[in-house]
């Protein structure tokens, strides 16, 4: 990068939403540079780590179902120009109990969006996943064309398909933004000035550490422990096609059937305590790998004992309920902060980024609950 030289835009944050977002601005022709201190998916971030889920089930909550839909496609076609495979079609599995609010939205949302699923009663679960102890669980839905997206790499590719369309990427680390009315350039802590158009703030973690006056108690981090777990030799139970990805929002757990070598996956999915991306302590407790197992007692009982193939430590950047936080900065006319994927956000990295080249050119509907000012310092988790 030449000193002085004046970009479109500054994307800051190689993440999944920073990156994706830099790859839709960089193919309409404008000239972008994305900003990351660490490097894209290093081990701080929010978007590192082997594997996510890729899901349309929101329950009654059709703006992320069709956001997942569509964010599906593009990872599908970026899948298409990349080596091994980004994306897995397992299938995911929701466990659902006699009355089931989240589950009977889910269900009438497939409906509405033509989505591929299976309804399955006790029975037919019993008969077809006999590696599960079903416990409670009385009915499932079966999201036929779901599966598993190996985050990493996924994000990695992103970043490399944008770097051979021409985008210029840099690792720096940036300072909180002081102008007023309009930003002009942000300054790294080595001393070098970027200068744009117009700048993205697409941190996770970092959001509320660059912009605390504004985030700081809408942003909350939280820091959250996942566990891979051996599967026994020949035993096929635990891969795919045997076993789908399957989720118990009932009981706030997730696991992800051994996909890629990877090992039988597994967390649960309640808020963590308070985190520093920066400083915090990314080592697993005793005490987070003993809840894991008294879960997998009761509902995978072949694997309790399972030997621990590894572990990570991750955050999520969570706002009030949920939702994702895409607003223009208030008082900084072509700032834009992108963040707030609460624990959910990596899927819908194309989606958001589409959102976020369409606000910018004044292209977009707004969608209010994606705004600043829907978001509250009381935390009610509604979106998952």
């Amino acid at each position: 990068m030449k000193r002085g030289q004046a970009y479109d835009v500054a994307v800051i944050g190689a993440g999944v939403f920073g990156a994706w977002t830099a790859y839709q601005l960089q193919r309409t022709g404008a000239s972008v540079i994305r900003i990351d201190q660490y490097g894209a998916g290093n081990g701080r971030a929010s978007s590192g780590g082997k594997t996510r889920i890729i899901r349309r089930g929101y329950g009654p909550d059709e703006i992320y179902s069709r956001s997942a839909d569509r964010s599906l496609e593009q990872w599908r076609e970026l899948n298409n120009q990349s080596g091994p495979p980004l994306f897995h079609r397992t299938g995911v599995l929701w466990l659902a109990r006699d009355y089931d609010a989240y589950s009977t939205g889910t269900l009438e949302t497939f409906k509405r969006m033509g989505v591929a699923f299976e309804k399955l009663t006790r029975t037919e679960l019993q008969t077809r996943y006999s590696q599960l102890d079903f416990g409670p669980i009385t009915w499932a839905i079966l999201e036929q064309d779901a599966g598993v997206l190996m985050a990493q790499q996924g994000l990695r590719s992103v970043v490399e398909a944008a770097k051979r369309d021409g985008i210029t990427y840099v690792e720096e680390s940036i300072l909180p933004p002081t102008a007023s009315g309009r930003l002009e350039s942000v300054a790294a802590k080595e001393g070098r000035r970027i200068t744009a158009g117009t700048f993205v703030f697409a941190c996770g973690p970092w959001l509320p550490k660059l912009f605390p006056e504004i985030l700081s108690e809408l942003i909350h981090v939280t820091r959250q422990e996942v566990f891979y777990f051996a599967i026994p030799v020949g035993d096929h139970r635990f891969a795919p096609p045997a076993m789908p990805v399957w989720i118990d929002f009932n009981d706030l757990v997730y696991a992800i059937p051994d996909v890629a070598g990877c090992g039988f996956k597994v967390a649960i999915d309640a808020h963590g305590p308070e985190f520093d991306p920066d400083r915090g302590d990314r080592a697993t407790t005793s005490e987070g790998v003993a809840a894991v197992r008294r879960y997998l007692s009761l509902r995978v009982p072949a694997l309790t004992d399972a030997p621990l193939l590894g572990s990570e430590v991750c955050q999520y950047e969570n706002t009030s309920n949920g939702d994702f936080l895409i607003d223009r900065h208030p008082t900084l006319s072509n700032v834009w902060l992108v963040g707030g994927g609460s624990g959910h956000g990596f899927k819908h990295a194309p989606a958001v980024g589409e959102y976020v080249l369409k606000r910018i050119l004044g292209g977009s509907d707004v969608e209010p609950r994606f705004s600043l000012a829907s978001k509250a310092t009381t935390r009610r988790r509604n979106v998952y």
